[in-house]
């Protein structure tokens, strides 16, 4: 069983912390962090009890009940937390499906993805990934090496840039055209190597390419030596929702041999897309 969370002895009458009429926490600095801390560990403790009482949570993190009082109740009026029917036990909310779904669809999208990634890493022989869209960043998801790639980079919960990947290219090239330039707009056309595409046009230019052929490439852009190509993942919605890649050194995999295999990755792309659900 979990240990409860021991805090040291304090007194109301010590600058800057809560005594028991306190009725808010500051907004900003320790405060706010201190307060996001424990409606977190609140919720750690609804979730490995079921329902719990006002005194439980105010004596398990150590805070006045009036405290415990006002933290659950932030909760609840963000559905994170509800009373349970005897009044007085709070239980988790149905607010936290809602944040979980974010989750979950990522897991589900991973378990989906990867015997397909496991089948191209071995046809391909290369390095194979899942990357999304977060912000102005492509993140990848899940990774699976192919058998010449003895050593590979754990790509795996890293930000690349969207401009200079193949999987960020084929992410950008299927928003629209206001979202597209936005995020462009926000990241920069930042240069990594000599090959980075930093000219605004050129850029459009290689992304309606992409729409039009199905895939989108790199050619050493992002990293010397390195170069990818990835094809779009779609939702049962038939939105592109991430992309699956093919990466390996540019001695190997070069520009002929991703042309070779650029059927073979959109069919892998499309085979991840209808165990998602998509008909098309």
């Amino acid at each position: 069983m979990r240990n409860k969370v021991q805090h040291p002895q304090r007194h109301a009458s010590d600058p800057g912390i809560e005594g028991p009429d306190e009725t808010a926490a500051r907004s900003e600095g320790s405060g706010g962090v201190q307060s996001v801390d424990r409606a977190v560990t609140i919720l750690e403790i609804l979730s490995r009890r079921g329902e719990a009482g006002v005194s439980e949570v105010a004596a398990e993190i150590g805070v006045h009940k009036s405290t415990a009082f006002r933290l659950l109740g932030a909760l609840e009026a963000r559905g994170l937390a509800e009373q349970a029917e005897d009044r007085g036990k709070y239980r988790l909310g149905f607010g936290i499906v809602r944040l979980a779904a974010g989750v979950a669809a990522r897991l589900d999208l991973v378990q989906q993805s990867r015997p397909v990634c496991r089948r191209l890493a071995e046809e391909i022989g290369e390095t194979v990934n899942i990357a999304v869209a977060r912000s102005h960043y492509a993140i990848n998801l899940d990774q699976v090496r192919g058998q010449a790639a003895v050593t590979a980079h754990n790509w795996v919960g890293q930000p690349t840039p969207l401009h200079a990947t193949s999987s960020g290219k084929i992410l950008l090239a299927h928003l629209d055209e206001r979202r597209r330039e936005r995020l462009i707009a926000a990241a920069g056309l930042e240069r990594f190597t000599p090959a980075t595409v930093t000219d605004a046009a050129e850029l459009r230019r290689q992304l309606d390419e992409a729409l039009r052929r199905g895939y989108a490439v790199t050619v050493e852009e992002y990293e010397i030596g390195l170069n990818a190509i990835a094809a779009p993942i779609r939702s049962h919605e038939g939105e592109v929702v991430a992309a699956v890649s093919a990466s390996g050194p540019a001695y190997r995999f070069s520009e002929e041999r991703m042309r070779e295999f650029a059927p073979v990755l959109v069919a892998g792309a499309a085979d991840i897309s209808h165990r998602l659900g998509h008909a098309g």
